[in-house]
């Protein structure tokens, strides 16, 4: 089929790939424009436009797509086949949506209509969910709404973390947008009304860690927002990354965010317990939790999460 590919970052580079490997023709890749990254700050192209230039496809990186006839005026005159969407960071125009033969396609990282919206691999694991997984959606005028394609599911675990899910459900969208365009014309299945959640755009603050929450619910904070947009707690006044926990059985009495051992067993919520097993200080790497306190040591009874103020 002649294609465009709209994404931006690693998620969707699998499925260029797959399309590509396919034997697809993909006329034009868009892409979010190259944004300053690193120290210097130097511009720094997307993981697609990457992806894209490697391949020998011509990228494009519109700003935005509403209101910009000379964009919809080019996007029409590629004779499309269909546009396939893969976290590409702008929102289709309707003029765009209903521009190629049969639309537009977007490949979602959920079981829709469950976790609708921005960051919908993190909210599965935060909120336990004991399922996950891609459904590809011919694209509408809403919210993630469109009728649905092809889906297909993987397992969580206590151990799922963003980082591996992420990477399950890209190789996974890769394989399902080109079984879809295999099947297509495909009429859809309408998104039923009931199980619709959404979730929010990620920011800094959902990664302060409120010690008097259940331990099972820090660990899946933990796992579902690391490496971004990281978790993190405070001590003496400075913040410390958290990159891994475990979950224990002891339970304790202590107030929670106090330390309980010598080896950063932690009193959570409910009388739960928490072993941090990796951390990160101001100023240097992620360590492991025993690396750590070799360098620094964390006496029992320090207090996790509470400012100078409050000691």
């Amino acid at each position: 089929m002649r294609l465009a590919f709209m994404g931006t970052p690693d998620f969707a580079v699998p499925a260029l790939r797959a399309l590509h490997q396919a034997g697809h023709e993909i006329v034009a890749v868009y892409s979010q424009p190259p944004r300053p990254a690193g120290r210097g700050k130097k511009l720094r192209p997307s993981p697609v436009q990457c992806a894209a230039e490697e391949l020998g496809i011509a990228v494009r990186t519109p700003l935005r797509l509403r209101n910009n006839t000379d964009e919809l005026a080019h996007f029409r005159n590629l004779h499309l086949d269909a546009a396939i969407v893969a976290a590409y960071g702008l929102i289709l125009p309707q003029d765009m949506l209903d521009a190629p033969k049969y639309g537009c396609l977007n490949i979602h990282a959920s079981l829709l209509p469950r976790w609708r919206g921005a960051a919908p691999i993190q909210a599965a694991i935060l909120a336990g969910d004991s399922e996950s997984g891609v459904t590809i959606m011919q694209m509408d005028a809403g919210l993630d709404t469109g009728a649905m394609l092809l889906r297909d599911r993987v397992a969580l675990t206590p151990h799922t973390t963003a980082t591996s899910l992420h990477d399950d459900l890209a190789a996974m969208g890769g394989r399902l947008i080109v079984e879809t365009l295999r099947q297509m014309p495909r009429a859809g299945t309408p998104q039923p009304d009931t199980g619709v959640t959404y979730v929010q755009r990620l920011s800094r603050e959902d990664g302060r860690i409120d010690w008097t929450a259940p331990a099972s619910h820090i660990d899946r904070q933990v796992r579902a927002l690391t490496p971004w947009p990281g978790t993190f707690t405070t001590l003496d006044g400075q913040v410390f990354k958290i990159g891994a926990t475990a979950i224990t059985t002891d339970m304790t009495q202590a107030v929670p965010g106090t330390v309980i051992d010598d080896s950063l067993l932690v009193a959570c919520g409910s009388g739960t317990t928490l072993r941090i097993t990796r951390l990160q200080r101001p100023g240097r790497g992620m360590m492991e939790a025993a690396d750590f306190l070799r360098g620094q040591a964390i006496s029992c009874g320090t207090r996790f999460g509470m400012e100078p103020s409050d000691a």
